[in-house]
């Protein structure tokens, strides 16, 4: 991340020049991937409108500049009397825009505790396993002979895609869904 901070009107002192640092700093938690941020910081003076004001008016202005990769430019401008108030500002406005665009593009569904703790324990078996190959013997329905509309009627009960069946001519056959919500036979 890359910072360049300038004034504008009024000499820039270490501690200013620090600050402002120290407080751009902090935008990079989101890892967004920031490639620079240009903070300028400008001095502007105002005069009195009433006739018996003759008392000077102060204000700077900050203007913040963030350029984010494969993202639009953030480009922020925050006014105030106090110069370290404005930039405490214009950070906290910064701050929450990027909170929300990380949230944007990070956004996922909560996945269950139980899924995870699932999840790690059958991860750990597997590598404790990993070395050897194991074949676990399956008892397949095949040996019942079933009607297609038997087999269609558990089809459409199960979430699978296809089923495999033997047939009243003792056929291997498969029903399957199709894409525009038919079935098929094979």
């Amino acid at each position: 991340m890359h910072t360049i901070i300038t004034s504008r009107h009024f000499e820039l002192t270490d501690s200013i020049k620090d600050y402002i640092y120290h407080l751009t700093e902090s935008l990079g938690k989101y890892n967004l991937d920031i490639l620079s941020i240009r903070v300028v910081i400008s001095h502007q003076e105002k005069k009195g409108h009433k006739k018996g004001e003759r008392k000077k008016k102060y204000l700077f202005n900050i203007d913040l500049t963030l350029s984010l990769a494969h993202a639009n430019t953030v480009v922020i401008s925050q006014n105030d009397k106090d110069l370290y108030t404005a930039a405490d500002l214009a950070i906290s406005r910064m701050h929450k825009i990027l909170r929300r665009y990380h949230d944007k593009i990070h956004h996922k569904q909560a996945i269950p505790s139980e899924t995870i703790v699932a999840n790690q324990i059958l991860r750990d078996e597997a590598s404790a396993r990993k070395d050897e190959d194991e074949i676990v013997p399956m008892d397949l329905d095949l040996h019942k002979p079933l009607d297609i509309e038997d087999a269609l009627e558990r089809l459409k009960s199960s979430s699978q895609q296809f089923f495999v069946f033997n047939d009243k001519d003792s056929k291997m056959r498969v029903i399957y869904k199709r894409t525009d919500g038919k079935y098929g036979l094979y």
